[in-house]
């Protein structure tokens, strides 16, 4: 934890230790911390270790200078660089010193994700990096993807999406029942968007026979069986889909932010897919039980 100077981030912390969440780490001066600790009742128990960056920051210095070569950097830009506590931290893990890491409360996600995708990079089997939302509905969770990171993404890239949102629902329990979402349910309808995700349903499809998936699907068939036995008499996920991809971050952020604040539902996230260690992005309008939440799905992730 990086950013150990942010309230939010201790009371997180202390309730993660309280509860045997997590074993966390904070990044900063100890002197400091405590303070501003003390002045606001939050209680950091013993077994809460604290590393001061100023006291470890040359022993990372040769380690980034290595992974960094041919990037035009040199010693001096290098120590300017890690002068940055999220960088820093992003290092610890890359070392192995600690499991996961958990940034993005005060600061952006492209401080958090580009130190990432520089120093711990995209594990061999991805060829990026996505992100997936818990949506916590009363009585069922559902995974939406990617509504975080990728653009514009192409069939090849949609398709990683997918098998990764996957891949994440199965390492929390949850069976993936995969709908690739488009405005057109089979060949109902017509464009380059409804051919992309026609594209990427294909490729997952060869890929990962193992999964059932459905695409493209307009919303309304994946989650209903009624809808979906006029639209989609012979898809396999029948109305039961739990894993939504959808076809850009544009109709992804929008969906994920209008049935988080219109439904009053939990939303867990984002959670990033395909780095090699687990990095996870706050927003900065995170609450106390949001930091929790995601500091237990990076626990889960690194085990």
């Amino acid at each position: 934890m990086p950013e150990s100077y942010e309230i939010r981030i201790l009371k997180s912390v202390a309730i993660c230790s309280d509860s045997n969440i997590a074993q966390c780490v904070l990044l900063g001066d100890p002197k400091k911390i405590y303070s501003i600790a003390n002045d606001n009742g939050i209680n950091l128990k013993k077994n809460i270790e604290i590393i001061d960056p100023i006291s470890v920051r040359q022993e990372y210095l040769a380690r980034f200078l290595e992974i960094r070569k041919g990037k035009n950097i040199n010693e001096f830009s290098a120590k300017k660089q890690l002068e940055d506590n999220t960088v820093l931290a992003t290092l610890i893990l890359e070392s192995n010193h600690v499991d996961g890491l958990v940034s993005g409360s005060i600061n952006t996600t492209s401080d958090t994700i580009r130190p990432a995708l520089q120093i711990i990079k995209t594990n061999p089997q991805s060829l990026l990096v996505s992100s997936i939302f818990f949506m916590l509905l009363p009585n069922q969770v559902l995974i939406y993807g990617d509504c975080a990171i990728n653009i514009n993404p192409t069939a090849e890239e949609l398709a990683v999406i997918a098998i990764q949102s996957a891949d994440s629902a199965k390492m929390f329990g949850i069976e993936p029942r995969i709908a690739m979402l488009s405005y057109s349910t089979g060949c109902s309808g017509f464009g380059y968007q409804v051919e992309k995700v026609k594209e990427a349903t294909s490729i997952i499809k060869n890929r990962r026979s193992d999964l059932i998936i459905d695409g493209p699907i307009q919303y309304d068939a994946a989650v209903s069986n009624k809808v979906a036995k006029l639209k989609a008499p012979s898809s396999p996920i029948s109305g039961s889909a739990n894993v939504f991809i959808f076809p850009d971050l544009n109709s992804g952020n929008i969906a994920y932010k209008a049935v988080q604040r219109s439904s009053r539902i939990v939303s867990i996230g984002p959670m990033l897919q395909g780095l090699r260690k687990p990095v996870n992005d706050l927003s900065r309008g995170a609450s106390v039980e949001d930091i929790i939440y995601t500091i237990a799905l990076t626990s889960i992730q690194s085990e």
